[in-house]
């Protein structure tokens, strides 16, 4: 049973987790060695595997037998930016007021770190027939690109676990399922000229345009083609245009732009037509276009991230025993992007579960509230008997 020391310690925890400003663009290497040295101490088992640069890692720790079946608490470590000057404090500083803690990361998701980390002790001080597991992920901000280098060292080495719960901020409800999210970056190279002439250059400004209008129709169809009982809210894929760039000055045609864009496609279906659309737009009549007038003119898309969505099963696993751990029924689904359909791909059924809510994630002035951290420790404390010998 939880107490109030439970939640002093995952408070203290969430202030030093806090404290590390983890945003994505920076490392995450100090946050993880203090997460390390935390579980090393209780006997916990602990694997690092870095990125290609070795400036941040993931963290995956077990507690109890190293034998396949065991539960993981899942966490990403990086935050989105913030900016100072919106926010009431500081916002690498927790500030507890009025039954809420303050700071970046506060809900997404370091509150459920937090809480993990502070009921790690009674987890390996507890006779575990089954292991519980604890994985911190880095760049979940930026396209999920650390929990796919940790999940294919587990594969390797193993344990396997059989069950994962994905701490993002659902205020404690029993999340089954999310869209998929896929995010990109094209970029149009063209001909600069001067703007009196501009049929002697390749206005990539122009072409970035007449991209950003394809982009529109699809979005326009993909609601058309909104699934009759669709589970997410909206039912249908969405797209969305978040950024366009290019040129240097009005009388200057542009040589260089790009377009930041991402879908969050319901099916497998709606992201093959998507693709499709996008290919051929961009290949069979934008470039063509382009190079018509100049040879060396192209385009390209880079991938930022594909992360795959979390399906809904029938008598899930997971679903089952988290709302066994929250005491409550029903399932819900949610239209924002997690990891859990990257463990849900490997094997492992997952929910995602967490304390906090998602309105208050990426905004000036963060928080979750010290009854969703109580909420939190108490499904954490549930979890403990079933673990046990």
């Amino acid at each position: 049973m939880t107490d109030h020391h439970d939640l002093e310690a995952a408070t203290e925890a969430l202030g030093a987790l806090i404290a590390f400003p983890s945003v994505s663009s920076d490392s995450n290497l100090d946050l993880i060695a203090w997460a390390q040295t935390r579980l090393d101490a209780l006997g916990a088992r602990t694997q690092m595997t870095l990125d290609r640069e070795g400036r941040k890692a993931n963290l995956f720790a077990t507690i109890g037998p190293m034998i396949d079946g065991g539960v993981v608490l899942s966490g990403h470590t990086d935050v989105v930016p913030a900016d100072g000057g919106q926010w009431a404090s500081d916002p690498f500083a927790m500030r507890a007021a009025e039954g809420r803690l303050y700071g970046r990361g506060a809900c997404d998701m370091k509150g459920f770190i937090a809480c993990a980390l502070a009921m790690a002790p009674r987890f390996a001080a507890a006779a575990l027939a089954r292991p519980l597991h604890i994985a911190l992920s880095y760049d979940e901000e930026t396209g999920c690109l650390g929990a796919p280098v940790m999940l294919e060292a587990l594969g390797r080495s193993g344990p396997m676990p059989s069950i994962c719960i994905v701490g993002e901020p659902t205020e404690m409800r029993v999340i089954e399922g999310h869209k998929a999210v896929h995010e990109y970056t094209t970029r149009f190279s063209g001909l600069e000229g001067h703007g009196s002439q501009p049929e002697l250059g390749v206005n990539a400004v122009e072409y970035a345009a007449r991209f950003v209008v394809e982009l529109l129709d699809i979005k326009d169809a993909l609601r058309a083609r909104a699934p009759a009982n669709g589970v997410f809210d909206p039912p249908w894929s969405t797209l969305n245009v978040g950024r366009i760039e290019g040129g240097v000055a009005h009388n200057v045609i542009a040589g260089r732009a790009q377009v930041d864009w991402e879908y969050r496609p319901v099916s497998p279906e709606d992201a093959a037509y998507v693709k499709a659309r996008v290919e051929a737009h961009l290949h069979g009549h934008l470039a063509p276009r382009m190079r018509a007038v100049h040879p060396g003119a192209h385009v390209t898309t880079q991938t930022i991230g594909e992360v795959v969505g979390l399906s809904p099963m029938s008598n899930g696993e997971a679903a089952t025993l988290a709302e066994a751990l929250t005491g409550t029924k029903g399932r819900g689904t949610v239209s924002f992007g997690t990891e859990a359909g990257l463990f849900q791909a490997h094997g492992i059924a997952t929910v995602v579960c967490g304390p906090g809510s998602i309105a208050q994630a990426h905004k000036p002035d963060e928080f979750v509230t010290l009854d969703q951290m109580a909420r939190c420790l108490e499904m954490i404390d549930r979890l403990l008997p079933r673990l046990s010998a």
